[in-house]
């Protein structure tokens, strides 16, 4: 089995996560595409010692990029990933800040 750090690949910290973070005790991050809600459950109790008491998740499709350069078109494609809500027991906290 995965580790928490194979799992969870980043938080995301925006200004909608934020307010999600303070209104509902939500908290979003970056996680591996294979991993399933249990193991996203796990790996956040055991990384910030908290209590989950709920995982959403969503996958995201990349999307195609064109830039117009002096070169010509130069086309790519940004990466696919799948992104977990994760929504905490009453009093739990997660502090992304406190160790920069």
């Amino acid at each position: 089995m995965a580790g928490a750090n194979d799992i969870l690949i980043k938080p995301i910290i925006t200004e909608k996560m934020t307010q999600a973070g303070d209104d509902f005790n939500q908290y979003g991050f970056i996680v591996s595409q294979q991993a399933n809600k249990i193991q996203i459950r796990k790996a956040v109790e055991e990384m910030y010692g908290v209590t989950v008491e709920a995982v959403n998740t969503m996958r995201y499709r990349g999307k195609s990029r064109s830039r117009y350069t002096r070169a010509g078109i130069i086309q790519g494609k940004e990466p696919s990933y799948k992104k977990a809500v994760v929504t905490l027991m009453e009093g739990d906290t997660i502090d992304f800040y406190s160790n920069i």
